[in-house]
């Protein structure tokens, strides 16, 4: 009986991580969305959740791997570390290996779909926008920068003085782009206050979507996935102090977030990320 528990859990918790994916509306070049953005009405701080990502493709089974940094939380990631090091001592071979660690910083915030061309079927429902600097830096402008006094918390409303936003995907080379998203007010709902409050009501909890994994097991994956060794320590990690340049600030604000540091590289995840 306990093996079957364990297996049903197993299903569960699978299943569960899928649809927390499927809640993540896809933007594809070409199309305009329009959403409306949502306020966590429970805990307004996490209105928007700012995190960091891991990713390569393994050097054991070529599958891309991915975890959520550590740097989310204000914490040492590992990972990161593992590249800062390589990348400063390693040899010329192993620094090029340390490349293929990407690190990409995304946001997320709930949204109401007023227009989805590519998948109608989220028209009217609640679902999550995952984005990059480009749209980060329009929603801050909105919300304390330049057009704050046109915009500012009109863009959380859902009534006749709110705010739609128009993601436009374009593409730029190889790339997607967003620079021309904007926030129009043309268009209304026509929503009554019982339809807001029940769309209020329906928002994910953005923190929960991706899972968390330890410093232990993040050690396990890159060891598996990157040094391809099972069971060993990583090599020598940094020292105490020796902070990696491009770690995430201590505590990251969910609506301005202090920025980070930016590079080529940092560019091309971004890019690569929103693909």
């Amino acid at each position: 009986m306990s093996m079957f528990e364990s297996i049903k859990g197993a299903l569960a918790s699978s299943s569960e991580g899928k649809s927390k994916f499927s809640e993540i509306m896809q933007t594809k070049p070409g199309n305009t969305y329009t959403v409306r953005l949502l306020p966590d009405s429970k805990s307004p701080a996490d209105t928007f959740f700012h995190y960091y990502n891991m990713g390569w493709n393994s050097f054991a089974t070529g599958q891309y791997v991915q975890a959520l940094s550590p740097q989310t939380f204000g914490d040492r990631c590992p990972i990161n570390e593992e590249r800062f090091r390589l990348s400063r001592t390693g040899t010329d071979e192993e620094k090029e290996k340390a490349s293929a660690l990407r690190r990409t910083e995304k946001w997320l915030v709930n949204v109401y779909v007023v227009d989805d061309p590519t998948n109608p079927e989220n028209n009217g429902k609640v679902k999550m926008l995952r984005y990059g600097k480009q749209i980060q830096k329009i929603i801050t402008e909105a919300i304390e920068g330049e057009d704050a006094a046109e915009f500012g918390a009109r863009i959380f409303d859902l009534g006749d003085e709110g705010v739609n936003f128009k993601i436009k995907c374009e593409q730029q080379g190889d790339y997607p782009t967003y620079v021309s998203s904007r926030f129009t007010s043309a268009g209304k709902l026509n929503l009554t206050e019982d339809q807001q409050k029940e769309i209020y009501a329906q928002t994910h909890t953005l923190k929960e979507t991706f899972p968390v994994k330890s410093a232990e097991e993040l050690t396990e994956m890159l060891n598996e996935h990157f040094h391809c060794k099972a069971n060993e320590p990583v090599a020598t990690p940094v020292a105490a102090g020796d902070t990696p340049p491009w770690s995430a600030p201590a505590e990251p604000a969910p609506v301005a977030p202090a920025p980070v540091e930016s590079s080529v590289e940092d560019d091309i995840d971004e890019l690569l990320a929103d693909l």
